[in-house]
């Protein structure tokens, strides 16, 4: 990733700290944190509070997050504290603000995810949009010349072709929000030419059709495409392929969890990339940052959910 290539319009963004300017644009957002009482939840809530792009809502004990601010010195006198000692309730009033548009983002604090999830999927009292919550995170690679796109590494363990459908429309409504007009997706398989014993690579040339024929709307979508081919224009050159996204993605679709969660940590321990994370599919932002994350990355990810 080391050659030049060129950006897709002005709206390209290329540091995460971009999404800042966005964040301001769009106007203060209201925060729901359910189980808010989590040290690096709080930090990171904090910082983006004290930038003015967020008004925090905190749902949790509130003896153990105020204790919390108290021994990391950090200032929540001016957020309101909803005291619930009880996760599943925590859960189930961050959750009914969000819904009753009493709040414009959802988190995750100290709560085990699966518990999380069923209280934003709940058929009756929950978050549901469409059938699929998936995942989509927004790198900084110090070897690329613009943001990069990865969906899904963290939510779907195995997508049939219906739910990548919907995971590509998912992320790419997200980046037509960030002010991508048509990002340029990249649908990853082991190599670019279509073969029928290897099932990504027929999935990545029907969404490419799909695509071209409108089904899949507001991007430039091929596949399938190796990942050198997607991010060098020179490897997509060396091969002989010509294309509007080689060499040039915005957005990498992958096969399936493995591949994307690979890419994912291979991105921030190897290539020391920033990154900002958010689950889409809801009615709402959400915001389920992993405990490996760092500071830096679970304060991105509140921004870039801010900036929509």
């Amino acid at each position: 990733m080391t050659e030049t290539t060129k950006k897709s319009g002005p709206a390209c963004l290329t540091k995460l700290t971009d999404l800042n300017d966005l964040a301001k644009k769009s106007g203060k957002k209201r925060l729901a944190v359910a189980v808010a009482h989590d040290e690096h939840c709080l930090e990171a809530i904090c910082a983006v509070a004290k930038m003015g792009l967020i008004e925090a809502i905190l749902v949790g004990n509130e003896k153990k997050i105020k204790d919390i601010a108290a021994n990391l010195k950090l200032d929540v006198k001016g957020m309101k504290i909803i005291d619930e000692e009880v996760d599943v309730n925590s859960v189930r009033i961050a959750v009914k603000m969000v819904r009753n548009k009493e709040a414009d983002i959802l988190m995750k604090g100290n709560v085990p995810t699966a518990v999380f999830l069923r209280g934003v999927l709940d058929k009756e009292n929950g978050l549901r949009k469409g059938d699929v919550l998936s995942h989509f995170a927004l790198f900084e690679v110090p070897t690329y010349p613009k943001l990069l796109g990865l969906t899904d590494a963290a939510m779907i363990p195995a997508p049939d072709f219906k739910t990548k459908v919907a995971l590509t429309n998912n992320a790419v409504e997200f980046m037509n929000k960030l002010g991508y007009k048509k990002p340029k997706v990249a649908v990853l398989a082991a190599v670019e030419m279509v073969n029928e014993a290897m099932p990504a690579t027929i999935e990545a040339a029907m969404l490419s059709k799909m695509g071209q024929r409108g089904q899949i709307k507001n991007c430039i979508i091929d596949g399938p495409l190796a990942y050198d081919n997607a991010i060098s224009a020179a490897s997509a050159k060396h091969k002989g392929i010509v294309s509007d996204v080689a060499g040039d993605a915005d957005l990498l679709v992958v096969p399936d969890i493995e591949a994307g969660n690979i890419l994912y940590k291979a991105f921030g321990f190897s290539c020391n990339a920033k990154l900002a994370a958010v689950i889409l599919g809801a009615a709402a932002p959400i915001v389920l940052t992993s405990r490996s994350d760092t500071e830096e990355s679970k304060q991105a990810s509140i921004v870039m959910a801010a900036a929509i």
